[in-house]
């Protein structure tokens, strides 16, 4: 298996985590609302909700495009290497770029999460939604992190073969 399928297999995977755990995170939210039905437990569930959202629509979007960019990628190694400095590079470093910009948006819901937490003097919804923010961003946070990770080995594949 070539670095191409590695890259775009590894994101599948990881695409699919990423909608499983957004999954588990409605089943909590669903029982915190249906069962519990306390403000804290609420606010967890309101926070798990709309980040679990955000998992399950990128986990399918990712999901569903891994394929298509192995077939795409290949096609342009085999046949037009100048599509890599015009396409897929490019494409490669919006995308590490895009990394940047989470992880900050990442590491703001978990300072208000924080925030939310000790700024609450009681189980209220808002120390709740505090809670669920920083368990939710974190985990992105970690995930992200991987994926960054392998987006940057692949980066530096693709930049050696144009070279």
């Amino acid at each position: 298996m070539n670095e191409v399928e590695i890259y775009f297999n590894a994101e599948k995977n990881e695409s699919l985590l990423f909608i499983l755990v957004g999954f588990i995170a409605c089943s909590i939210s669903l029982y915190y609302f249906l069962k519990l039905r306390l403000p804290f437990y609420s606010g967890i569930g309101y926070a798990f909700t709309t980040i679990a959202l955000i998992q399950v629509t990128v986990g399918i979007s990712v999901y569903v495009r891994s394929p298509k960019d192995i077939v795409r990628v290949k096609n342009v190694l085999q046949n037009n290497t100048n599509g890599l400095q015009t396409e897929e590079i490019p494409r490669m470093n919006r995308v590490m770029k895009n990394f940047v910009l989470y992880r900050w948006i990442e590491i703001a819901f978990i300072f208000i999460g924080i925030l939310l937490i000790f700024a609450m003097k009681e189980a209220s919804v808002w120390s709740g939604v505090g809670l669920g923010l920083m368990v939710q961003s974190g985990f992105m946070l970690l995930l992200d992190h991987f994926a960054e990770s392998r987006g940057k080995i692949y980066l530096e594949y693709l930049e050696q073969i144009i070279k």
